[in-house]
């Protein structure tokens, strides 16, 4: 129960960061140990524990986004069906953000591969390395990936949060 309250908070993190949503972060928190534990024959010692717990928070955030996603689409065609015309807008305007929620939200626009390497690196502190191994990556990989990710999110900024880019860049 130690290693529990030692990872927890990092492991909720990262399910909240990806999935926007504490419940189910919570959820996908206790899946990730419940896992862990009954995978625990197949974690190698010599490796840190906290990237191989956030590899399966993320994994298990992935794929739980992925079913809501679709989950969200079936319920989008009903409401369309349904009413023509009185369906809900994709994206809800954003004015007057504040800055930390603007600024996640310009990841949450990113590919799903961009947000998790940001999420690891820089939202929960993670070094290269310890990213590199809950990626189950080489270091130099994260390296490329994170110039990648931070060129696509200040063209996400640059478009859609001018005031974000105003303040950081």
């Amino acid at each position: 129960m130690a290693l529990v309250g030692e990872h927890q908070q990092a492991v909720f993190r990262l399910a909240y960061l990806i999935l926007g949503d504490p419940d189910d972060a919570e959820d996908v928190a206790q899946e990730t140990f419940i896992r862990a534990y009954r995978w625990l024959e197949r974690f190698d010692e010599r490796r840190p524990l906290r990237p191989w717990l956030l590899c399966i928070a993320a994994n298990l955030s992935r794929n739980q986004r992925r079913a809501f996603g679709r989950y969200w689409a079936a319920l989008t065609r009903f409401r369309r069906s349904e009413s023509e015309g009185e369906g809900m807008s994709p994206q809800a305007a954003n004015s007057n953000p504040e800055e930390p929620r603007a600024l996640w939200e310009a990841v949450r626009r990113l590919r799903q591969a961009d947000q998790t390497v940001i999420y690891l690196r820089y939202f929960l502190d993670l070094s290269v390395e310890e990213t590199a191994e809950a990626l189950m990556i080489a270091p130099g990989t994260v390296k490329s990936r994170l110039h990648r990710s931070l060129r696509r999110l200040e063209a996400v900024i640059a478009r859609d949060f001018p005031a974000l880019r105003e303040e950081y860049m």
